[in-house]
């Protein structure tokens, strides 16, 4: 990456994150491809010197639209997520891309929730993801949310999604694929000690963010982190992404049985990861 590229990055960032533009966290007009062009070239870098990102599976991106499904780690903005969403915008770039992001960061977090917006993130909606697959566009989504992404660190190679099929139906009503990509490997950015279910319905975050965990972790740069909203600084420890199959969707099947499905194949893939990685 040059340093004009790498100037052009932040300076595109900075403008996002200045822009004195009225923020609604419900807008799927404010996706910005120039920023998007900008910050692929530093996520790379990223990825491949720093994260050491592997890829395995990109035969199985489709042409044809697809809901992508993935697995959360080392929190709501873990690094598989700068790895997942540069691989899509090389590889899959077709179609513009939206990812549904958790209400914390969309609505309490105004300053990342711009960010998160120009570079097609959007509110964590199901009506908001039928609105871009009706448009042409790509979805991906993280069914788990912060129950997956911050679970204890004893279930980092578990997938966690919960009774959560909303995505599925998605899916059906606008006849796409699901494409699970695992992510294996980001867990290991911070060591989730405490899940703090408790802790979550006891501030109100339940109530008020959607938020159902408030952790307690050990990471850099803090040493212990306490709450969501802290990052943690991504060791360079190597992060896997598997890019499974596409699974259909027929309406005529049980959201749950699709889910189901879904969550086998990517607890097999990660699995199959992990044993690899010892």
């Amino acid at each position: 990456m040059s340093p004009t590229e790498l100037s052009r990055a932040f300076a595109a960032v900075r403008a996002r994150l200045t822009s004195g533009d009225e923020f609604d966290p419900y807008r799927l007009d404010r996706r910005d491809p120039e920023l998007v062009a900008a910050l692929l070239p530093f996520f790379e870098l990223i990825n491949r010197r720093w994260l050491r990102l592997r890829v395995e599976g990109l035969e199985n991106l489709p042409a044809a639209q697809a809901l992508f499904v993935g697995n959360h780690n080392g929190g709501i903005m873990g690094p598989d997520l700068s790895c997942t969403l540069a691989t899509l915008w090389r590889h899959a770039s077709q179609r513009p891309l939206y990812a549904m992001a958790h209400d914390f960061a969309m609505r309490h977090l105004t300053p990342l929730g711009r960010f998160i917006q120009g570079v097609g993130g959007m509110r964590a909606d199901p009506k908001n993801a039928a609105q871009v697959l009706a448009r042409g566009g790509n979805v991906l989504v993280y069914p788990g949310g912060d129950l997956e992404a911050f679970r204890h660190f004893k279930h980092r190679d578990r997938i966690v999604f919960g009774p959560r099929a909303g995505f599925v139906k998605v899916a059906q009503q606008a006849k796409v694929s699901l494409v699970p990509i695992v992510a294996h490997g980001a867990h290991r950015s911070s060591v989730i000690l405490h899940e703090g279910e408790w802790l979550a319905r006891a501030l109100g975050l339940t109530a008020r963010a959607r938020l159902r965990r408030f952790p307690i972790a050990l990471g850099l740069p803090w040493g212990v982190g306490v709450g969501p909203w802290v990052p943690f600084l991504p060791l360079p420890l190597g992060i896997r992404l598997r890019i499974l199959a596409p699974i259909p969707a027929p309406p005529s099947v049980d959201p749950l049985e699709v889910r189901d499905l879904v969550v086998e194949r990517m607890q097999a893939a990660l699995h199959d990861m992990a044993g690899e990685d010892r």
